[in-house]
């Protein structure tokens, strides 16, 4: 598995997953059609806008409709014969503290038909370098409690529990566990 910056070339293969159903937001798949419809209007400004480390880009929309600025970040594909999903990371220069409303540094989503292969696990573990890149001691990640899959994706990559603890409703509320990766020692 290698973890690539989306070129056109990949292109065709992620419209395929999104078409099939799949979101690259775990928490809003609404997510997909806005962005099939953000490659129909332009592809080019799609990929450019997927590695935005100046947070140049459009708002974001959370699970409960608000708009919030965004973060810079990056965005990277997951790739072993063809596309497996999506991983991004998101930070805030000079600080390890992320807004409530962000729910942690590190984002992923596998496709269904590629789960339970380990891409997961070894896409966070191949962004820990890119995560160190930006200047973070250590990046956090959150996860439902009932998420047994991402709970063990996380802690391969040496993630470790940090609290319980519950989302902000923008978030859609409820509990969620956080995780902490520090990136000195991994």
């Amino acid at each position: 598995m290698e973890l690539i910056r989306p070129t056109r070339k990949q292109l065709p293969a992620y419209v395929d997953a999104l078409e099939s159903g799949w979101s690259p937001d775990n928490l809003r798949p609404e997510a997909a059609q806005e962005q099939i419809d953000a490659i129909s209007r332009n592809a080019d400004r799609f990929l450019d806008e997927l590695d935005d480390r100046h947070a140049k880009g459009e708002p974001v929309i959370l699970p409960d409709g608000s708009r919030v600025p965004r973060l810079p970040g990056i965005r990277r594909w997951m790739w072993q014969d063809g596309f497996c999903g999506s991983i991004g990371l998101r930070w805030k220069p000079g600080t390890e503290e992320l807004p409530s409303h962000c729910s942690g540094h590190v984002g992923y989503s596998v496709v269904p038909w590629r789960r339970r292969q380990g891409i997961a696990s070894a896409a966070l573990v191949a962004l820990l370098p890119e995560a160190r890149k930006t200047g973070l001691r250590h990046i956090e990640i959150t996860t439902d409690p009932d998420n047994q899959a991402s709970i063990r994706v996380i802690e391969r990559a040496g993630g470790f529990l940090v609290e319980r603890f519950q989302q902000d409703v923008s978030l859609g509320g409820g509990v969620a566990l956080r995780f902490r990766i520090n990136l000195m020692f991994s």
